[in-house]
């Protein structure tokens, strides 16, 4: 019997009906096949649209088919694949193949197949290796028994997973992945292949590995994952710094090892990508920084564990933006319990200017990094966050402390100063800036005459002391 939601995908009128309308009167044929299908059986309703399909034709065979149904784009040929785009959707149609990885390439090699069951055969787990013929009747292709896995929760290779990771070693973090995703758990089988292989995934890209682990953080089972990928020895391939928290226990966290007490934190933040990475490496210069005095410190684990979280993150081929994201939340993650007097208007300042737009986030991740059992202690930490954040409330609605600026900017500085751009301007300014966050907005004169007094100090010259010049955005009125 064919899924409900899968009669509402490929049922008369869809698009994959009338692909599959072409393919037939071509005398080829095509299948639903992958993740949709598992999820349709699943009855997940937070599963991704996407449809992909494979089929006997060819390529070359497919383009000429699919040509009348919407664009056609050929950049993943080379490896069976054929994509068109219709009605804003984009569909991924493959040849039958087969894949094979040698023990040093990082790209397969890729040969076509003659039949579905083969096809299969090379995916990675029984339950992405069901597929639907499309057609007037539908009809369930299940070679490897992936629908009785679906109903036990297993994740096992359609083949022998030796060769499997063997053929294709980011199946293993894909093992991961969907026990993190879909709370399936790995065959004993298949978790020492990962023990025995784990060093092979040194032939995966980077850029493969960090799409995975990004899908694996995401997930509501992400801590059983992380601990088992962990154990196996997968995670010392691309994140050595993680297994090393295991050996250092935090003196404020007696119930738990830093690796422990890391997993908890993961667990408590929302599962976003950026956070959940920060949440994951926002202790690992623990180990780099341990002391003895004689109670075990981490002193400056926060500057240490930024430098090489980004570190991490650029092996990984993280965007820019994302490691900068992620080494200044790890950066910042102590800064609140720094303040133990309370906030005064200036610490608040500095607070929101340096976390700029990733304040949401890192008060979120503060909160979480309070794991302890002692609650009279979790209590002490939790009031001050709350009055740090009444406080942003409190000088939100009294000045824009989001944009933190000094009330003149570097052109009115060289008019004043009769200087080009160059090291004293930007001295002036970060003085000036200084100022605004360490006592509050104030005006143009007060900005004047700051400079005047810092004079001497700076070896500057001041022609005329009563020139106020305007901002070119004054001049253009």
């Amino acid at each position: 019997m064919i899924p409900p939601r899968l009669a509402g995908l490929v049922g008369p009128g869809t698009d994959a009906a009338l692909l599959a309308d072409l393919f037939l009167k071509a005398d080829k044929q095509l299948f639903l096949v992958g993740g949709s299908v598992r999820d349709a059986f699943m009855g997940r309703t937070d599963a991704s649209p996407d449809l992909d399909f494979t089929t006997d034709a060819h390529p070359e065979e497919i383009k000429e088919i699919v040509d009348s149904f919407g664009a056609v784009y050929t950049i993943g040929e080379s490896f069976g694949t054929i994509a068109v785009h219709r009605n804003h959707t984009d569909y991924e149609i493959t040849t039958f193949r087969r894949e094979i990885y040698r023990d040093k390439s990082r790209k397969p090699e890729v040969s076509f197949s003659d039949n579905i069951e083969e096809d299969l055969g090379r995916r990675d787990f029984t339950v992405n290796a069901m597929a639907l013929r499309l057609g007037e009747d539908p009809e369930l292709i299940d070679p490897y028994g992936g629908l009785g896995d679906l109903a036990t929760g297993t994740l096992r290779t359609p083949i022998g997973p030796k060769i499997s990771f063997s053929d294709d070693p980011l199946r293993m973090l894909r093992l991961f992945r969907f026990m993190a995703t879909i709370k399936f758990s790995p065959t004993e089988a298949a978790i020492d292949a990962v023990i025995n292989m784990a060093n092979r995934l040194s032939i995966v890209s980077a850029e493969r590995i960090r799409g995975e682990l990004d899908k694996l953080l995401v997930g509501a089972n992400v801590v059983e994952a992380l601990r088992l990928m962990t154990e196996t020895g997968l995670a010392d391939q691309f994140l050595p710094e993680l297994s090393l928290l295991k050996m250092q226990v935090d003196p404020g966290q007696h119930h738990k090892d830093v690796f422990e007490h890391t997993l908890a934190v993961v667990a408590k933040t929302s599962p976003k990508p950026r956070l959940r990475l920060a949440a994951l490496l926002h202790d690992i210069g623990k180990p780099e920084t341990r002391a003895f005095e004689p109670l075990v410190t981490f002193h400056h684990h926060e500057v240490v564990g930024a430098r090489m979280a980004r570190a991490r993150m650029r092996a990984l081929k993280y965007a820019k933006q994302e490691v900068r994201d992620v080494g200044q939340l790890v950066f910042l993650h102590l800064r609140p319990h720094t303040f133990k007097m309370g906030w005064t208007d200036s610490a608040v300042r500095r607070y929101v200017r340096d976390a700029g737009e990733l304040l949401e986030d890192l008060n979120e991740l503060v909160r979480c990094d309070v794991t302890t059992k002692n609650q009279k202690r979790a209590r002490v930490i939790e009031r001050s966050i709350d009055e740090l954040e009444a406080r942003i409330v409190v000088l939100r609605a009294k000045e824009e402390i989001e944009a933190l600026r000094p009330p003149i900017d570097g052109t009115q500085v060289m008019a004043f100063l009769h200087l080009k751009p160059g090291r004293q301007v930007g001295e002036i300014m970060k003085r000036l800036l200084e100022y605004r966050i360490d006592h509050g907005p104030f005006d143009d004169n007060e900005a004047y005459g700051l400079i005047g007094a810092w004079a001497d100090e700076l070896e500057l010259t001041i022609a005329d002391p009563f020139f106020r010049p305007t901002s070119a955005k004054d001049d253009d009125g």
